[in-house]
């Protein structure tokens, strides 16, 4: 490592610090990634970092520690006592992070322009990173809630749909797709803004189906295709990373090519015969053990699914289930609801 000798030692001692708060501040990101956001390619950038200014940390730097001359040794500021939330640190650790490097750069340029380069390469790098990094974060609270789901609702046009929806949710439905191939698009998005709100009050995750340009105009949590669609990987660039996609399967190869495709979830169906899809044949429940024994992402079994049915699907593995007509044409949405949720075991 090439480093011209700084006579300077103040200049020394502040590299010296900014190193040591720039690699602090990366591990807290990191270690935010690791276990919170579980995203291996968000580890593997910032150890790559940590480790690339941990190169650059040359000896003379850490000769030069004057722990009793340092006059900012121990302070802090009001603002930290006032971060409760684990978002909140994150963000503090990149500005920490970003302010550090902007020093050593400005610091090394003279006497070490590797580590000022360096200092600057990541710093520009960290601003995008960092826009990646919440979006990363919100697709794994999205998946986390989804992944407590038990029932997906499923709309069908209805004269009192808001009225159903609502009832549903009150009794703890926690998964809505809005099914809208039977309206304009003027009166789907404006129904579906509707629907996004009531969810959003119940702390409900809000799926589109099929239309990712409705998904995108309301801000759902997601979209859910079918596999006559886009393609996935084209949705998940129009929607984001950050975005739930689900996608329809009716057979063991299409389960497998659906893990293969990186989607969030599946539905397999229809398990029995439905009067909304009468032209597709029942797959049966042999086949969701199957299927359960291949996913690596939760299935929703769908199709003719009611409270009577529960307990042989239940004997495949099958936790989750996607329902219309058990809930949307019942007497009774709550009730039936309600049911449903406290058979699901």
């Amino acid at each position: 490592m090439s480093v011209t000798p700084n006579p300077d030692q103040r200049v020394a001692q502040l590299i010296d610090a900014n190193l040591d708060r720039a690699r602090e501040g990366l591990r807290v990101i990191e270690d935010w990634s690791r276990f919170a956001i579980k995203n291996k390619g968000l580890v593997i950038t910032l150890k790559d970092w940590r480790h690339q200014l941990g190169q650059l940390h040359h000896e003379s730097y850490k000769e030069s520690r004057s722990i009793n001359s340092d006059k900012g040794l121990g302070l802090g500021h009001d603002s930290q006592s006032k971060r409760v939330s684990a978002k909140q640190i994150v963000e503090a650790n990149f500005a920490r992070v970003q302010e550090a490097l902007r020093v050593l750069e400005e610091f090394s340029r003279i006497y070490h322009p590797e580590l000022s380069l360096t200092s600057s390469k990541i710093r520009y790098e960290l601003y995008d990173f960092e826009k990646v990094f919440f979006k990363l974060e919100k697709k794994q609270i999205l998946l986390e809630r989804m992944n407590s789901c038990k029932i997906c609702l499923i709309t069908h046009p209805h004269k009192d749909l808001i009225k159903i929806i609502s009832k549903a949710l009150e009794a703890g439905i926690t998964m809505v797709q809005y099914r809208c191939k039977e309206s304009n698009d003027f009166d789907s998005i404006s129904q579906a803004k509707e629907l996004a709100s009531l969810c959003k009050k119940h702390q409900c995750l809000f799926i589109i189906n099929d239309r990712v340009d409705i998904a995108l105009a309301t801000n759902a949590d997601g979209v859910h295709l079918g596999q006559k669609d886009i393609p996935i990987d084209l949705a998940r660039k129009l929607i984001g990373p950050e975005k739930l996609i689900g996608l329809s399967t009716h057979s063991l190869e299409e389960v497998y090519n659906a893990n293969k495709q990186k989607c969030d979830y599946i539905g397999l169906g229809p398990v029995y015969k439905t009067q909304f899809k009468p032209e597709l044949l029942a797959i049966g429940t042999e086949l969701l053990k199957e299927a359960v024994k291949i996913s690596q992402i939760p299935i929703f079994a769908i199709g003719g699914i009611n409270e009577e049915k529960l307990s042989e699907l239940q004997s495949t593995g099958i936790n989750r289930i996607a329902v219309i007509h058990a809930i949307i044409n019942s007497k009774d949405p709550f009730s039936t609801s309600k049911k449903l949720l406290e058979n699901l075991k």
